[in-house]
């Protein structure tokens, strides 16, 4: 049986229960972005979360929802790094087990990350794919809760709480941009703007080089790619069609951009506003300069989901 998608009161609660552990982030106005662009820029610095990574709000709101049963049996789950990291940290908060099953080579920083929250971290596959198909043979060995980067509804409704804070700072907000690698955030995005302010458009980024959401979201079914990308965050070979849905119904429009193109961002984060973005959080900084004619004159908010760079990825952006 399918799983309803959530609504924008179900976001309304999420922000209820993620309130006693999560206090709202910055919205910060940066002018040299202003000069960049030649818009008024907004940052919505989620990688100012505890995880450093705006997924923690999906976290805490699904593990707060799990019934005593569920929470007995422990989750498992697949991830690049950022989803695996909230759900280890929402487990060690509600005393559940956490299996969290990565790709070989997946970014140390976040590795760590995950096993400090006291996450047991699997190493499985060469990708995302492979982690999330081994997710499915432990559920079954182990007896645990799978879940789903993409497909659960708790964990769109949390995030898309970040929304909801930029546009109680910033009501008069004309354009989003928010990076897409399953879709969660995205979606929340659309979810939330679209039900405050139709007018405002929501704009999807994902990497050239793992297209599989933007593809899907242009042919309005799923569609698979292969995956060529250094955005961690944002290297699905399939989409996941929760999110879908919602962006097929509420997206205004999608962007691919290059590595270079997000390398590029990092360093224009680092020096225009003094902060450490990773790739797939740079990436919608990359699609507004990719955009920069259509948004002119416009009060641009720019999702930073991340900030979880590898030394070898911040490396690349001061050479």
């Amino acid at each position: 049986m399918s799983k309803p998608l959530p609504t924008f009161q179900d976001v309304l609660r999420a922000r209820r229960v993620i309130a006693p552990y999560l206090p709202p982030t910055p919205l910060h106005h940066h002018p040299q972005l202003d000069v960049l662009l030649g818009a008024t820029v907004f940052v919505k610095h989620e990688n100012y979360q505890p995880i450093g990574a705006f997924k923690v709000r999906g976290g805490i709101n699904f593990m707060a929802h799990l019934a005593a049963e569920e929470r007995a049996r422990g989750v498992v789950t697949a991830s690049t790094g950022n989803h695996g990291q909230s759900v280890a940290y929402a487990a060690q908060l509600f005393g559940v087990r956490a299996v969290i099953v990565v790709p070989e080579g997946a970014n140390p920083v976040k590795v760590n990350a995950m096993r400090a929250y006291g996450a047991e971290v699997v190493f499985h596959g060469a990708d995302f794919e492979a982690s999330k198909r081994h997710c499915l043979t432990l559920e079954q060995e182990q007896g645990l809760r799978f879940v789903s980067s993409g497909d659960e509804p708790l964990l769109i409704a949390g995030v898309a709480t970040h929304t909801l804070e930029i546009l109680e700072m910033q009501p008069d907000i004309d354009v989003i941009f928010a990076p897409v690698g399953g879709g969660s955030g995205c979606a929340g995005a659309c979810l939330v703007a679209k039900s405050i302010n139709p007018r405002i458009q929501v704009i999807g980024v994902a990497a050239s080089g793992a297209p599989a959401g933007y593809l899907s979201w242009q042919a309005r079914g799923e569609r698979t790619a292969s995956i060529a990308t250094r955005a961690a965050g944002l290297a699905t070979g399939a989409p996941f069609m929760m999110p879908q849905q919602i962006m097929w119904e509420h997206l205004d429009d999608f962007v691919l951009v290059e590595d270079a193109d997000m390398i590029e961002a990092v360093r224009l984060y680092l020096e225009k506003a003094k902060t450490l973005a990773e790739l797939a959080g740079a990436a919608p900084l990359a699609a507004a300069i990719k955009m920069k004619g259509q948004i002119a004159g416009k009060r641009v908010a720019l999702i930073l989901s991340g900030g979880n760079a590898s030394l070898e990825e911040l490396a690349l952006s001061i050479r």
